[in-house]
Order: structure tokens, then C-alpha cells, then sequence
């Protein structure tokens, strides 16, 4: 479960398209710009970051809250991509809830963040 391929890329766009939940989101210039000024590998150590103590944790506290909707690139990434909560991480990507996620799971995580990231700012996937 790592690096998603073109393939499942555009899959699971499609799939998150047509969820109700999952409005059109995107990034903002400011964002954007954030993007830019601090590059991808740093995005990329946010993302594990975030996921790694928001997400991973078999009951993650505020579940279905603990991820804010603005203020930094990976939160709008993660409520675009389904990868929000675990509950949308269940919904989306076939993670069980109730478990802590592995090593690979957070990479895929990670992997889907910064593919959607890399996307809305121009940066080559």
C-alpha cells in the first residue's frame, strides 16, 4: 500500500468526486504559494507528521475532527482526498478503523496527500 499509481490515482479521483461528502475542494494562492516557498519534501514531513499523530492512532482523539479545514496545505489535501478521519480513511481506501495504521498505510496515506498537493500547485508528480 504505497505509492499509488496513475491508475488508482484517477480512480479514487473519481470516486471522491462523486461523494457528497467530498465537495470540490482546492487550494487557494496563499496556499499555493506555501507550496512553493517551503517545497515538497517539506510538505511531505508535514504530511507524515500530521498523519502520523492525528490519524494513525487506532482511536484518534476528536475523530471526525481533528483535522482543521484550513490553514495549511495537507489539511485542505487531506479533506480532498478522503484522508481526513478514519472514518473517510475506511470509506475511501478500505482502512479498518480500530487499528493502528501501519508503516505502509501511512505511507499511502502520505502518498495520496502530496500526489493531490502536487496536483493543485503544478508540482510534477
Amino acid at each position: 500500500m504505497q505509492k499509488i499509481d496513475d491508475k488508482s490515482w484517477k480512480t479514487l479521483r473519481t470516486k471522491l468526486t462523486r461523494s457528497k461528502q467530498i465537495v470540490s475542494i482546492d487550494m487557494g494562492d496563499p496556499e499555493k504559494e506555501y507550496v512553493h516557498s517551503r517545497g515538497i519534501d517539506i510538505l511531505k514531513l508535514h504530511a507524515t507528521d500530521f498523519v502520523r499523530k492525528r490519524i494513525a492512532p487506532a482511536e484518534p482523539k476528536n475523530d471526525g475532527r481533528q483535522t482543521p479545514l484550513k490553514g495549511h496545505p495537507v489539511f485542505i489535501a487531506q479533506h480532498a482526498t478522503g484522508t481526513s478521519d478514519r472514518v473517510k480513511l475506511k470509506k475511501f481506501h478500505g482502512i479498518k478503523e480500530g487499528m493502528e495504521l501501519s508503516e505502509k498505510e501511512i505511507a499511502y496515506v502520505v502518498d495520496i496527500i502530496i500526489r493531490w498537493i502536487e496536483e493543485q500547485a503544478g508540482e510534477p508528480a
